[in-house]
């Protein structure tokens, strides 16, 4: 199974913002949207960065509340680990693990073409050992 597949099921909608964009202005934007990410697009459109809710809440922890008028290149994360429509989901799964964040844009040819959070990640298995399991079940019923 391949990101891909998650994309054909959930789309390739991504909610970008600009690096100048203040950190309140992302979480206004992220609560809104009812996502845990964005992707901060630089020249050309390409990825410069993500913000998470998380990276939120580290930075006013360090920072304070003035922390909110600062742009989002000052919080945001710059080594963005992105993934190709052909990863294959383990893998991936494997790599949020690892280096313990849950988004994860996925570029083909440079281009943006959507983003994948661990809890898709997650529900494609679920459904994917559902039906295995459903088909585990008919079998042994016709055997």
């Amino acid at each position: 199974m391949t990101v891909s597949a998650i994309l054909t099921a959930k789309g390739g909608d991504v909610i970008t913002i600009e690096p100048t964009a203040t950190l309140a202005a992302a979480a206004a934007l992220l609560t809104e949207k009812r996502i845990g990410a964005l992707v901060i697009r630089g020249p050309g459109g390409r990825v410069s960065g993500i913000l998470s809710e998380r990276d939120i809440v580290h930075v006013i922890a360090k920072r304070g509340r003035q922390a909110l008028d600062e742009p989002l290149s000052q919080a945001m994360t710059r080594e963005v680990v992105t993934c190709a429509p052909d990863d294959a989901i383990d893998s991936l799964m494997e790599r949020m693990t690892i280096g313990k964040f849950r988004h994860v844009p996925v570029v083909d040819g440079g281009k943006l073409v959507g983003i994948v959070s661990i809890g898709d990640i997650v529900k494609r298995r679920v459904d994917e050992m559902e039906r295995e399991s459903e088909a585990m079940r008919d079998y042994i019923q016709t055997a």
